[in-house]
C-alpha cells in the first residue's frame, strides 16, 4: 500500500471514489489538530486536560456511527424526548500489544408515548442489530480484520 495521492501536503481531500480522510497537525507537546475535508477541527492529547484522546474519539467514532444509523430510521416515526448512547471498553496491554476490549454500547432511547413514539421505539432493538452487523462502518471495522499500513516517507511499514 502506499500514500494516498489525494492527500495533499496541506490538506485532506474529498474522494468520489469512498475514501475517508484526515490530517493531523502537532500545535503543541501533547496536542494535535484533527482536520477533515469540510473544515471541521476536533483537539486530541494524551489525556492529562479535557481534550479528547485518539481511544475516546474510536469510542465516540463508535457511539456516533451507530446513533446515526439509529437516529435516521427511528426518526422517522418520531423525534426522541431522550437519546444516550454510552460506550465502554477496557484498554488491555497483552500478548497482542496495546488494544481494546469488551467493547460495549449501550442504548437508552426515550420516545413520547404516542402511537408514533411506540413505533420509532419498536424499531430500535432491529436497528441497532442492523447497525451492528452491517451498517456502522466504524464498528464493523473494528471487528473485522482491518489492516492497517503505516507509511513513513516512502517506505511502508506493515
Amino acid at each position: 500500500m502506499v500514500p494516498s495521492p489525494e492527500l495533499s501536503p496541506s490538506e485532506p481531500t474529498a474522494s468520489p471514489s469512498g475514501r475517508r480522510s484526515v490530517r493531523l497537525e502537532r500545535t503543541a507537546p501533547g496536542r494535535y489538530a484533527v482536520h477533515n475535508v469540510r473544515g471541521g477541527t476536533v483537539t486530541l492529547g494524551r489525556g492529562d486536560d479535557t481534550a479528547y484522546t485518539p481511544v475516546e474519539l474510536l469510542l465516540a467514532a463508535i457511539a456516533g456511527c451507530t446513533s446515526v444509523d439509529v437516529d435516521e430510521v427511528t426518526t422517522r416515526r418520531s423525534e426522541p424526548e431522550s437519546f444516550v448512547v454510552d460506550v465502554v471498553a477496557d484498554k488491555v496491554s497483552d500478548e497482542l500489544g496495546n488494544h481494546l476490549a469488551g467493547v460495549e454500547i449501550t442504548f437508552r432511547l426515550e420516545f413520547p408515548d404516542t402511537d408514533a413514539g411506540q413505533a420509532a421505539a419498536g424499531m430500535v432493538e432491529r436497528v441497532v442489530r442492523l447497525s451492528h452487523e452491517k451498517l456502522c462502518t466504524v464498528s464493523r471495522t473494528v471487528m473485522l480484520p482491518t489492516p492497517v499500513c503505516s507509511v513513513v516517507g516512502d517506505t511502508v511499514i506493515e
